[in-house]
């Protein structure tokens, strides 16, 4: 503290105690209350049900038939991939069946004539035993015959990419003469009318925002909507060290031409935990700005005494955090310049 303000502290000291004309100035006590200001991130949007369709077969892709924005139905075609490698592992299982089939034939002849020779008494019942078993075992290489025919008749099939339910394209991932792969994203597709926001919470605020009283979203827009339901999940990414909070929009706010990826704000409004410091705040018009010196006045026995204090950040209308120099519980003047005239008494 510099000369000039220690010699206004000390004055400022001497004219609250000069008798004069009593006038009356409001008082407050400082208050401790925990930290309501909130927090804000950023997230994005997404759509509640979205689905990349991926391609189960390999081989190029020979037309593309959507683009990104259009409208599609459950069903209707989105790619077709090159099928002739699919087709001609079909015609192998085809022949693979008749194969089958044809020693399935075989064998059962062989197994009828076999009881018709024990029955009469020119074979023995071990000849019989293995017929039979011969038998069973080509019906059972019949059956694995048809399974794979499925198999590759379902292979096949895949060459015909369709949409798995009513959607708009939200973007392509491959054209007309790429080569598809299984695993490998060919359109992704998402149902209007349902987002949701999607912010990463820092896992240091989590429990901060666990306490936030209301949750507003910021849309596009500009519009602040409440979430029809929030969703914490259960664990926390280990590189970035945040957890991830879904913020289901109800159907009215999603409806105002929404698209997934669009940049929104997420507010934690009256965040407060246990463990976060309890803050005083008082009114910019009780502090006492002079130079160096931020004081406010004090009653000490009924009278104004000046005390220097340590401010933190303003919040506002709520008023200014007072880090130190004022405890709670103490008594201040509401209004530093009526409390620095001569003659001024707290007002009981």
């Amino acid at each position: 503290m510099g000369i000039k303000s220690l010699s206004f502290l000390i004055a400022a000291g001497l004219l609250a105690a000069l008798p004069g004309h009593a006038q009356p100035v409001p008082t407050a006590v400082l208050q401790s209350a925990p930290d309501q200001a909130g927090f804000t991130l950023s997230g994005t949007l997404e759509a509640l049900r979205q689905s990349t369709v991926s391609a189960q077969v390999g081989g190029n892709v020979l037309a593309l038939s959507v683009k990104a924005g259009d409208r599609v139905k459950a069903g209707q075609p989105l790619a077709r991939i090159d099928e002739r490698d699919t087709q001609a592992g079909l015609a192998a299982a085809d022949a693979g069946v008749a194969q089958a089939d044809a020693q399935w034939r075989n064998a059962k002849l062989n197994v009828e004539r076999t009881r018709e020779l024990r029955q009469q008494g020119f074979i023995s019942q071990a000849a019989l035993d293995v017929a039979e078993t011969q038998w069973r075992a080509t019906q059972a290489g019949l059956d694995q015959a048809r399974a794979g025919r499925s198999q590759a008749a379902l292979a096949r099939s895949f060459a015909a990419v369709t949409a798995p339910f009513d959607a708009i394209v939200l973007a392509t991932h491959v054209e007309a003469g790429d080569l598809a792969a299984p695993g490998r994203p060919l359109v992704t597709l998402y149902t209007p009318g349902g987002f949701r926001a999607v912010v990463q919470v820092p896992a240091s605020r989590s429990a901060l925002a666990r306490s936030a009283t209301a949750l507003q979203v910021q849309l596009p827009d500009g519009r602040w909507v409440a979430p029809a339901k929030r969703t914490e999940l259960p664990s926390a990414d280990p590189v970035s060290q945040t957890v991830e909070w879904r913020l289901d929009l109800a159907p009215e706010a999603a409806s105002a031409g929404l698209t997934p990826g669009q940049a929104v704000q997420v507010r934690f409004a009256g965040a407060a935990a246990a463990g976060v410091p309890a803050r005083a705040l008082i009114p910019a018009a009780a502090v006492l700005q002079r130079g160096e010196l931020t004081a406010v006045y004090a009653v000490q026995e009924g009278r104004f005494v000046l005390k220097p204090v340590r401010l933190g950040a303003a919040q506002g209308v709520a008023g200014i955090e007072v880090l130190a120099g004022l405890k709670a519980g103490e008594r201040f003047a509401l209004d530093a310049v009526r409390a620095g005239l001569a003659g001024a008494t707290p007002a009981p």
